[in-house]
């Protein structure tokens, strides 16, 4: 699944972007942060595989209907399958249930740092499966962002449950990275929006049985969770996939990263507000730390 749509200069000089862009991007980075707070409330409510797997399933509703709206609704064609198994087997199920297993331990802000630091990984794994170049800024990029990674999970080097939630949120980040690289050697016939419905339909396929089998059958859904859920379903993942493909069509990709990596710092800003997660100097030096080594991964990774 691709974030953004790829650009042309020429595209985006045709198609500046305005007032109206600036504030679906802005709004897009909000959603996206205030969702961790909200997922880890949900997660105390619901089962995390299980809140996966009703998340996937409505978002998936909602854009089988906008894509049917849009004249665009059609199974996938047999060359873009793979990519849809892909994305939606590990950027979507594996992402959703292993960061929802860790916010049932972890506070929501240093959650999502980590579960943000795909670009780290993405760097090396492409250069081994793409023959990207891994230039001295990609390598000082990975190495000072494992560096920020490490000094966020410092706290659960005596090990217990917290290393296990670090554990999954390096796991669910490693997800995100394959389908990139996977996506990075694609070449798409449709386009991303009409396979999104597919792709988060595969998800909740696949993280149903594992629920069951898990979590055992579903609960009585409470009032909270629910309200969890009409917020991340259909705001943080069916709309927010809209507004970031409509976005990516209108901004240069390196102003889309760079909003983007704003996700988490505002995300761990909301949460130490609402839900009092505590940030010391160890913390914001991990994030500092991982931002600049995502930054330089990226950077380097647009000119490519």
């Amino acid at each position: 699944m691709r974030s953004f749509e790829p650009q042309t200069a020429a595209s985006i000089q045709a198609a500046r972007p305005r007032r109206r862009d600036w504030l679906l991007l802005v709004s897009l980075v909000l959603i996206w942060a205030v969702s961790w707070p909200v997922i880890k409330i949900g997660v105390g409510q619901i089962p995390p595989i299980w809140y996966g797997c009703l998340r996937y399933a409505i978002a998936a509703i909602i854009l089988f209907g906008l894509v049917g709206a849009r004249g665009e609704l059609a199974a996938p064609p047999r060359s873009d399958l793979p990519l849809v198994v892909i994305s939606g087997a590990l950027q979507m199920a594996a992402y959703s249930a292993l960061t929802g297993l860790a916010l049932t331990i972890l506070p929501p802000g240093r959650a999502s740092v980590l579960a943000f630091s795909t670009p780290i990984v993405v760097a090396p794994l492409a250069a081994w499966r793409l023959g990207e170049d891994l230039g001295p800024k990609i390598a000082a990029g990975v190495v000072i962002g494992c560096v920020g990674i490490a000094v966020i999970a410092s706290p659960s080097f005596a090990g217990g449950r917290q290393a296990t939630a670090y554990a999954m949120l390096m796991g669910a980040a490693a997800a995100w990275a394959i389908a990139i690289v996977t996506v990075r050697g694609h070449r798409f016939t449709s386009s991303a929006l009409s396979l999104a419905p597919w792709q988060m339909l595969i998800a909740a396929g696949l993280l149903f049985p594992v629920a069951v089998s898990v979590e055992g059958a579903p609960r009585r859904i409470s009032l909270v969770a629910a309200a969890t859920l009409a917020y991340v379903a259909p705001v943080a993942t069916a709309f927010a996939y809209w507004a970031v493909v409509e976005a990516g069509r209108r901004f240069a990709a390196s102003t889309m990263s760079m909003a983007l990596l704003a996700t988490p710092s505002v995300g761990l800003l909301i949460s130490a507000w609402v839900l009092h997660e505590p940030i010391n100097a160890s913390l914001l030096a991990g994030v500092a730390l991982t931002a600049i080594g995502i930054r330089l991964t990226i950077a380097t990774a647009q000119r490519v």
